[in-house]
């Protein structure tokens, strides 16, 4: 390892770790506001779905909107540090620097813009305007995100000209314009199944954190080291916010989180052409969206549910395991196959 290498490693470890430092030191203002304008989550009602709410009645009130903490502090320290460089000419701030326009531009893009519908969805939400008791339809929902995953589509195949896609063990194929629908499936695939797990104290953050720790050292591994230290950045940021999601959690992620980082996710994967082994990695992701649509299809097909509540993590619920069981074991299963789908990158890479 060179010493560019190992400059490298510093930088994303540092920035990761002021990343973790600022996000705590600003949350309590956060979940001050949160508490004293009473953002809080509303808890479906008996008839709509009983044992979901007999199961989470007591969580009722509690603030959504956590997901601030991750996107606010990643957009503000990638965009502080590009203009202390720029401005200041000062060398220091300009290696630190991990906004590009090929490198992280993308994936910050869509951080921020699906956070900003995210946040306008939870504030719907808990003030209860709209359907269901609140919030944006889930037809409109796919609209607005299948449009933003539209634009990334577009920037890939059109600004950067790229058409391949990677296939472990058999190699690179360039598709032509199918990558467009491919990259906007990924990512809107992505986003939705992110949303899925968001329904426990902990499961989300803990699940996420696996995704992108491995990211991070793949990115690093194909010698991408501004997307390696944005991942990193999200990294600390998600640490800090688990500080005050475990159980009991001090506020929820909501959409403004799930949605977002569950979109960066998939436009990590498309940028480090590892769409394929996204699947292994996010493993309960996939479970979890398997498992709505399981249920949905069986209710509509069969008159009859395969779960007594779904996602998965609420059935298991509801057959008895506790809640801080279920999120263990799901972040323990998150990290054995965030680190299997390192393993298929790396062994494939050699």
């Amino acid at each position: 390892m060179n010493i560019a290498q190992d400059y490298q490693i510093i930088k994303i470890f540092s920035l990761t770790v002021l990343s973790f430092v600022v996000t705590i030191l600003w949350t309590p203002a956060l979940t001050h506001f949160l508490y004293k304008y009473k953002l809080g989550k509303k808890i479906r009602d008996d008839k709509s779905a009983p044992i979901f709410s007999s199961l989470h009645q007591k969580k009722s009130g509690t603030p959504v909107m956590g997901g601030l903490l991750i996107w606010v502090t990643t957009f503000a320290l990638a965009v502080l540090i590009y203009y202390l460089g720029k401005f200041s000419g000062l060398e220091f701030f300009q290696k630190l620097n991990f906004l590009t326009r090929s490198g992280t531009l993308l994936p910050l893009g869509a951080l921020v813009a699906t956070a900003l519908v995210g946040l306008v969805d939870d504030v719907l939400n808990v003030r209860g305007i709209g359907p269901y008791g609140g919030g944006l339809k889930i037809r409109h929902r796919l609209l607005i995100y299948t449009a933003i995953a539209a634009v990334g589509a577009y920037w890939f195949y059109f600004k950067l000209d790229w058409d391949v896609l990677h296939v472990p063990f058999l190699g690179n194929y360039s598709i032509g314009w199918w990558y467009i629908p491919i990259f906007i499936f990924v990512i809107v695939a992505t986003s939705f199944s992110v949303n899925e797990i968001d329904g426990l104290d902990g499961l989300s953050g803990g699940t996420l954190l696996a995704a992108f720790v491995v990211y991070s050292v793949i990115a690093y591994a194909q010698g991408r080291y501004e997307l390696a230290t944005f991942c990193g950045v999200i990294v600390g940021a998600l640490f800090a916010f688990l500080w005050f999601n475990i159980p009991p959690a001090r506020f929820f992620m909501g959409d403004t989180g799930a949605m977002a980082l569950g979109t960066t996710l998939g436009v990590v994967a498309m940028l480090t052409n590892t769409a394929l082994v996204l699947p292994v990695i996010g493993l309960l992701f996939v479970i979890e969206s398997l498992s709505v649509i399981i249920q949905l299809f069986s209710r509509k097909f069969l008159k009859r549910k395969i779960f007594l509540s779904a996602p998965i993590h609420h059935h298991l619920e509801a057959i008895g395991w506790p809640e801080t069981k279920i999120v263990m074991r799901f972040w323990v299963i998150s990290a054995v196959s965030a680190v299997a789908g390192l393993i298929i990158i790396l062994i494939d890479k050699t």
